[in-house]
Order: structure tokens, then sequence, then C-alpha cells
């Protein structure tokens, strides 16, 4: 499935037992799961890499399962991210990176860093810890995007640290978190958090027409005209950016119906 620019939609995972008679078919082997949701969807964040180190083989095995032009996106393991100073992560990053992740080779979405809701924002150790992201490793290209949830980050201050970098950032579209709308990489991330199950698309009709605006207008170089910026006033080049979002957390099982319903209307 193609989509008119560069934006891929997908959910969080693809092993969920609600999903089996909801998105998955009947009597569908979970072993074929990963397979059929890539069939729809255009891209996955993979969460349990946070939890627990996979294995060279393991990200091969993803990587052959789903068609050319879908990706993972990958989230760094918590060893990296929940510590007190962030600049000291340098070989939990790069055992991280060791566990293989690069063996998804072209399907190798952006590495999401996930910070805990009260990890506040300390200029000096928050760019320490960007300076250990490589840019490329074994010959692959590298994209990172953070995930921050406490307040203190809504600062211009880390809205430049973030674009010297060319880092993203999530949006987290959150009631509690922070949600920043502001362009800091050659691609924008979003993480589509408010979903209901009394939903059949998760979002209301309107709504998912909005978030494909939205998509649609970053993709372009756009800002989204209803989304606040915390730095409104340094504005970034408007250039075409890939865009990746999925919905994840609330409204999970009808996750998978609202990302294929934004794909349609992304294609229409």
């Amino acid at each position: 499935m193609t989509l008119k620019t560069h934006i891929r939609i997908g959910i969080g995972g693809w092993t969920f037992a609600p999903w089996r008679g909801a998105f998955y078919p009947k009597g569908l082997t979970h072993a074929k799961e990963l397979a059929y949701a890539s069939e729809r969807l255009t891209s996955i964040e993979v969460n349990g890499t946070f939890y627990r180190s996979q294995t060279p083989a393991t990200f091969r095995k993803w990587a052959s399962e789903v068609p050319d032009g879908f990706v993972f996106s990958i989230k760094g393991s918590r060893f990296v991210t929940n510590r007190r100073v962030l600049k000291e992560a340098g070989d939990s990053i790069n055992r991280f990176l060791d566990s293989g992740v690069t063996e998804l080779g072209p399907k190798l979405g952006p590495l999401l860093w996930q910070f805990a809701p009260f990890k506040k924002f300390d200029p000096v150790d928050f760019g320490g810890f960007l300076e250990l992201l490589p840019a490329t490793f074994n010959g692959h290209h590298l994209r990172h995007v953070v995930e921050v949830r406490h307040d203190s980050f809504m600062s211009p201050e880390f809205i430049a640290l973030l674009r010297s970098f060319n880092i993203a950032v999530v949006y987290t579209d959150h009631a509690t978190y922070p949600n920043i709308a502001d362009a800091t990489a050659d691609f924008m991330y979003a993480r589509l958090q408010q979903g209901q199950d009394t939903i059949p698309t998760a979002y209301p009709p309107k709504q998912i027409n909005e978030w494909a605006a939205r998509l649609q207008a970053w993709s372009e170089g756009k800002a989204a005209k209803d989304l606040p910026l915390v730095d409104a006033k340094a504005k970034p080049k408007a250039t075409p950016r890939d865009v990746f979002g999925y919905v994840i957390h609330e409204g999970k099982v009808r996750a998978p119906a609202a990302a294929m319903a934004l794909i349609e209307r992304l294609n229409g």
C-alpha cells in the first residue's frame, strides 16, 4: 500500500489477544499475524524492545514477513532512558544497537527513546544524551525521536537543542503529557493516544479527518494549523518531511481500524 506522500501509519505491536476476531480473522494462526497486519498498515511501532533485548535473527525474521516499503519503529531500551544521568547512557545505547536492529535493513524506521513522566528537562544532561545518539550504525542511517512526558520540556531551548541534532519529538496526543507539534528534524512522529473502544474507528470520523489533515500538512513541510507550537518564532524551513503516525494506548482494540481509516482518508 503506497500513500501519496511519505506518511506511514500503524499501531503498537501486532500481538494483542483482543484483536483476534476484531482485526485478525478468526482462525488466523498467530505466526501469520504480522504478515496480515503489514498488508493493511504501513508501519508498526515495536514496544517490546523497551523491556527486553531481541536477537539479530528475530529482526531478520520480522523483516522477511513484511512487504517492501513497510517499516518498523523500534522503541529503545528502558536501560537507556530510565536513568538519573542520561549522558552516561553510552554503553546501554551501544548494547541496544548491537542487539541487531539494523538487521531490519530498509525496513528500519525511527528509534523511539521514551522518558519517564517525572524526568525533567536538564539542557546540559539532555544535550549530552543527544550527542550519544549515532547518525549511522553498521553502515545504516539512523533516525531518532524522543518522547518526553514532563512539562519542563515545553521550552524553546529544548526545541532548539533537538534541531541542532536533527532529532524529532513525539506529538503525544495525550491528555496530561506535553503535546509538542514543533518540527525539529527531517521527519515528524505522532502517537495518537486518545482513542476509545466504544467508537468503531477509535476516533470519530471528524477527528480522523482532522488527523489526516495534520499528517498531510506535516508531510508537505507545513505546520498543523490547529496545533500550537512551543516556539512559534523560530520556524524551520518548509521542506517535505516523512511522517510516522501510530494509534496506540487508549482504544487499543479499535486501533487497527483507526489506522486503516487514516490510510484510507489519506489515499482518498
